[in-house]
C-alpha cells in the first residue's frame, strides 16, 4: 500500500501535466464517478471476492459438520460358480442374481471440539476476506482520489501556461511592430522570439502530460480512452487550511477503521484457533453408529405344503412271523420364487452403536501439527506488528510532508505577490523603453514559475491531507 502511495506521489510530483481537447459531447466525470467505475471494473477486488466467496463456502463446509451424515447404498449383481446364497447362508453351485441394500448413519459426539473451533476458525477466515476487500476498495478509492487530484492539477497548471504563452505573445507582436517600424533594440524583439517559442515548448509539454495523467486514471478505472472525457474539480482549495488534527491521532484513527488492521488480527485469530484443532489429535473420538441392511437372491424360495403323502420308509416289522414295510406319511411342498420386496422385508436386520477411538500413538503428528499451528499464529502476530509499524512510520512521514507542504505554500503566496508587482513594474518600464529584455523576461519568468509552483504545492498540500484522510478511515 505504501508503495503504491509512493509510486502516485512521485508521479505527481514527476509531471507537470495539462490539458486536453474538449467537445460539445464531452463526458463529465465526478470524482464518485471515478471511484464507483473502479470498484466496478478492478480485477484485482474480484480475485479477492472470489476468494471470499470460497472462504463463504468453506465455513458453511464446516458449520455443516455437526450435523450427522446417512449413506444409502444399493447393489445389483450377478454369480456363478460356487458360491454363499445370501438368502440362505449355504453354499449351492448354481447361477444367482444378487441384490442387497443398506443404510448408514454416523454422528460424531465428541472430537476434542474439533469441529467447533474448525467452524470458529472458518468464520475468522470469511471475516478476514471480508475485511481484505474492503480494504482493497479503500486503497483503490485512495489510489484513483490521488490519480484525480494529479489531472485536477494539471489543468490548473494549463491554464497557468496557457496565461502565460497569451502574455508573451502580446508582448511580441508589440515588438514585432516595432521591429518593422525600425524603432528600438532589434535584440529585443529576437529575444522575445525565443522566449515565445519555449512557452510554447512548454505548452506542448504541458498537453502531452495531461494526456498521459489521465490515461493513468482511465488504466486504473479499466474504461476505454476517450479525449472528450472531464474531470469535474470538485476541491475548492483557494486558501487551504491547516491540518487540525495531530500525526498520533491520525495513527489512533488508523487502527481503528482501516481494514487493513481488522483483516490481519482476524487472520492473527483464525491461526490461534489453529492450534486448538491441532490439539484435538490428543483427545479420543467418540461417534454413533447405526446401519439397516437387506438382501435378496434369486434362488431364494418359498415352499407351500400342498398335502400329504404315505412312503415306505425301508424299515420292516415282524408280527406273527411275518415281515411288514415300516410306511410313513410325509407333508407335499410346493416351491415358489420371493419376490424382491418380501425378501427385503424378511432379511431386514439394524446395527447400532458408539465407536471410540483413543490415539495412542501417531508417530508424534499430533505434536508436530500444534507446533506449526503456533509458527503460524506467531507469523500472523509478527505481520500485525509490522504491518503497524510500517503504517506508523509511513503516517508520520505524510504528516511531515504536509505540514511541509502547507508552510511552503504559505511562503509561496508572498513569493507570488512579490514577483506580480516587480513584473508589473518591469513591464511598465519595458514598455516605455527604460529596461531591457533581459530584466522583463526574467521578472516575468519569476512571475510566472512562482504561480506555478504555488499551484502545484496548494495540490501537492490537497494530495498530503487526502493520504492522511485515508489513514482515519475517511
Amino acid at each position: 500500500m505504501n508503495k503504491r502511495i509512493t509510486l502516485v506521489i512521485g508521479l505527481w510530483l514527476g509531471v507537470i501535466s495539462f490539458g486536453f481537447s474538449q467537445s460539445t459531447s464531452t463526458t463529465i466525470y465526478t470524482l464518485q464517478d471515478c471511484i464507483d467505475i473502479a470498484i466496478e471494473n478492478n480485477l484485482d477486488l474480484k480475485i479477492k471476492e472470489l476468494r471470499a466467496k470460497s472462504s463463504e463456502v468453506n465455513f458453511k463446509e464446516n458449520r455443516n459438520k455437526i450435523l450427522p451424515s446417512l449413506n444409502m447404498n444399493y447393489n445389483l449383481g450377478i454369480n456363478n460358480g460356487r458360491s454363499i446364497d445370501p438368502f440362505t447362508n449355504s453354499f449351492i453351485n448354481q447361477g444367482l442374481t444378487f441384490s442387497n441394500a443398506g443404510l448408514s448413519l454416523d454422528a460424531t459426539i465428541f472430537n476434542g471440539f474439533r469441529i467447533k473451533n474448525e467452524i470458529k476458525q472458518s468464520r475468522f477466515n470469511l471475516q478476514a476476506s471480508e475485511m481484505e476487500i474492503e480494504e482493497a476498495k479503500q486503497n483503490l478509492t485512495l489510489d484513483v482520489t490521488l490519480l484525480y487530484i494529479q489531472i485536477l492539477n494539471n489543468k490548473d497548471l494549463l491554464e497557468l501556461s496557457k496565461a502565460r504563452l497569451k502574455t508573451t505573445e502580446v508582448q511580441l507582436k508589440r515588438l514585432e511592430s516595432l521591429y518593422n517600424n525600425g524603432v528600438g533594440n532589434p535584440a529585443s524583439f529576437t529575444d522575445m522570439q525565443g522566449q515565445f517559442t519555449r512557452d510554447q515548448t512548454g505548452n506542448i509539454t504541458a498537453e502531452n502530460n495531461l494526456k498521459s495523467a489521465v490515461l493513468n486514471l482511465v488504466k486504473l478505472l479499466s474504461i476505454d480512452v476517450d479525449s472528450e472525457n472531464e474531470f469535474e474539480n470538485v476541491f475548492e482549495i483557494i486558501n487551504p487550511e491547516k491540518y487540525q488534527i495531530s500525526a498520533n491521532d491520525i495513527y489512533n484513527d488508523a487502527l481503528e477503521n482501516l481494514a487493513t488492521f481488522k483483516s490481519k488480527q482476524l487472520r492473527v485469530d483464525a491461526a490461534k484457533t489453529g492450534i486448538k484443532i491441532a490439539r484435538s489429535n490428543y483427545f479420543p473420538e467418540v461417534s454413533l453408529f447405526g446401519q439397516l441392511n437387506t438382501n435378496y437372491s434369486s434362488v431364494a424360495q418359498l415352499f407351500t405344503q400342498t398335502g400329504t403323502s404315505t412312503v415306505e420308509t425301508g424299515d420292516f416289522v415282524s408280527i406273527s412271523g411275518q415281515e411288514h414295510a415300516v410306511l410313513r406319511n410325509e407333508a407335499q411342498f410346493e416351491g415358489s420364487k420371493i419376490n424382491h420386496k418380501d425378501q427385503f422385508d424378511n432379511n431386514l436386520n439394524s446395527v447400532i452403536g458408539i465407536a471410540v477411538r483413543v490415539p495412542i500413538f501417531n508417530g508424534f503428528r499430533a505434536k508436530n501439527k500444534i507446533r506449526i499451528e503456533k509458527i503460524q499464529h506467531e507469523e500472523a502476530q509478527v505481520n500485525l506488528k509490522q504491518t503497524q509499524f510500517v503504517f506508523k512510520q509511513s503516517i508520520y512521514e505524510a504528516y511531515n510532508n504536509m505540514e511541509a507542504s502547507f508552510k511552503v505554500y504559505q511562503v509561496l503566496k508572498n513569493q507570488v505577490v512579490a514577483y506580480e508587482e516587480s513584473f508589473r513594474v518591469n513591464e511598465v518600464r519595458f514598455n516605455n523603453g527604460v529596461s531591457n529584455i533581459v530584466e522583463y523576461i526574467t521578472s516575468k519568468n519569476n512571475m510566472e514559475a512562482s504561480k506555478l509552483n504555488l499551484s502545484q504545492t496548494k495540490y501537492e498540500y490537497l494530495l498530503r491531507v487526502k493520504i492522511l484522510d485515508y489513514y482515519r478511515g475517511i
